[in-house]
C-alpha cells in the first residue's frame, strides 16, 4: 500500500509539473503576443526601484519619435549583429566567455539587444542559470513574433537610463532637457554609455571611462549608418 501511494504520488506531481509547464508555455506566449502591440506598462525592475524608494519615470515613445542616432548609438554599444542574428550573437558570447575566463574587463556581454529586451520586460536583473534560460526562452518568443523594429522599440523604452528612469524618453528629458526625438549624435552615444550600469553613471558631464566610452560609441554611430547594420530599422 505505501509503495501504490507513493506511485499515485509521483504520478500527481508529473501531471501537475505538465500543467505549470503548459500554463507557463501558453501564457508566455500570449504575453509576448500582446506585448507585440500592447507597451509594457511595468516590469520586475521598476517594482525594485518602487521598494527601494527611487520612483519611477517612464515616457513611451514610438520608435519613430527616436532620433534615429539613438537606436544606432544602442547598436554600436550593444549589439553590432541586431540586424542580421536571430537573437543570439554566438561569436559575442564566445569571446565574452574568454575575456571573462581571462580576466579581462569585458566592456559588454554576450547578451544581445534581443536578449536585453526579453530581460528588461519579463525578467528580473541578475544573473543565474535558471534565469538566463528563461531569458532565452522569451528571446526566441520574441523575435518569432515581434518584428525588429518593435524589439529595438521596446529595449529603448523599457531599458533603465538612470536611477529609477526609464526609456529613452525619460533619460533624454532628465540629462538634456528635451525629448529623445531631438537628441544630438553626442547625447544618444551619452545615453548608450549609460546603458550598462544605468545606477552608477551618469549622462550629463560624464567622468573617465564613461566619457571615454561615450565619445567612442558616437564614432561608431557613423559607421552603423555607413555599413547598414541599421537596415532593420528603416
Amino acid at each position: 500500500m505505501a509503495a501504490a501511494g507513493k506511485r499515485s504520488w509521483g504520478r500527481r506531481l508529473i501531471v501537475w509539473a505538465g500543467k505549470a509547464l503548459l500554463i507557463f508555455v501558453f501564457g508566455s506566449l500570449l504575453l509576448v503576443a500582446l506585448f507585440r502591440f500592447v507597451p509594457p506598462p511595468f516590469t520586475l525592475t521598476m517594482a525594485g526601484d518602487l521598494v527601494s524608494g527611487h520612483g519611477i519615470t517612464k515616457h513611451w515613445v514610438p520608435l519613430d519619435r527616436i532620433d534615429p542616432d539613438m537606436a544606432r548609438a544602442a547598436i554600436a554599444a550593444e549589439d553590432s549583429s541586431f540586424c542580421t542574428h536571430g537573437g543570439f550573437d554566438y561569436d559575442s558570447i564566445a569571446a565574452a566567455m574568454y575575456r571573462n575566463a581571462k580576466g579581462g574587463k569585458v566592456l559588454r556581454g554576450g547578451s544581445t539587444i534581443s536578449q536585453q529586451t526579453a530581460k528588461n520586460v519579463f525578467l528580473w536583473q541578475g544573473g543565474g542559470y535558471f534565469r538566463k534560460g528563461l531569458e532565452a526562452w522569451f528571446t526566441v518568443l520574441i523575435e518569432l513574433i515581434w518584428p525588429k523594429k518593435r524589439i529595438m522599440e521596446v529595449y529603448l523604452n523599457v531599458a533603465e537610463t538612470g536611477i529609477g528612469t526609464y526609456g529613452v524618453e525619460a533619460g533624454a528629458q532628465r540629462y538634456f532637457r528635451h525629448g529623445a526625438a531631438n537628441m544630438t549624435r553626442a547625447e544618444a552615444a551619452r545615453i548608450a554609455a549609460v546603458l550598462p550600469l544605468p545606477k552608477k553613471r551618469a549622462g550629463v558631464a560624464p567622468r573617465g571611462f564613461t566619457r571615454r566610452y561615450g565619445n567612442s560609441i558616437a564614432a561608431r554611430i557613423g559607421v552603423v549608418q555607413r555599413e547598414g547594420l541599421d537596415a532593420c530599422l528603416r
